[in-house]
């Protein structure tokens, strides 16, 4: 794969992957559940990419965190705060209305190709 497209590959699912965690997280996530849960719907996301996702969504305000530590292990639980849920709201209509109209235009290129 060409350096341009793998580059362009990774913008686009950067978007993506902001989008699916902060819908992951309307109720509290520790990582670890976070990474199943994505997974469950076919996105992989490395550790690597999720903690510092996590940390900059906390910093833009969108997350807040706690730590558990009732269990042997403490895990520090991530969770959309008022104006994240705000903001994932407005991006999912956003992204619904961006894929329809895409989806459209890819479509209507496809009959295109085909006359």
């Amino acid at each position: 794969m060409s350096n341009l497209l793998h580059s362009l590959l990774t913008e686009l699912r950067r978007g993506n992957l902001t989008l699916a965690v902060l819908s992951q997280l309307r109720t509290p996530q520790y990582g670890y559940s976070l990474v199943h849960r994505l997974e469950k719907s076919g996105i992989t996301i490395e550790q690597s990419t999720l903690y510092p996702l996590l940390r900059r969504l906390e910093k833009q305000e969108l997350v807040t965190s706690s730590w558990d530590t009732s269990e042997t292990r403490p895990r520090k639980y991530y969770v959309l705060s008022d104006y994240g849920i705000e903001v994932f709201l407005k991006l999912k209509e956003e992204w619904i209305k961006n894929t329809q109209e895409l989806h459209q235009l890819l479509e209507g290129e496809e009959n295109d190709e085909s006359d």
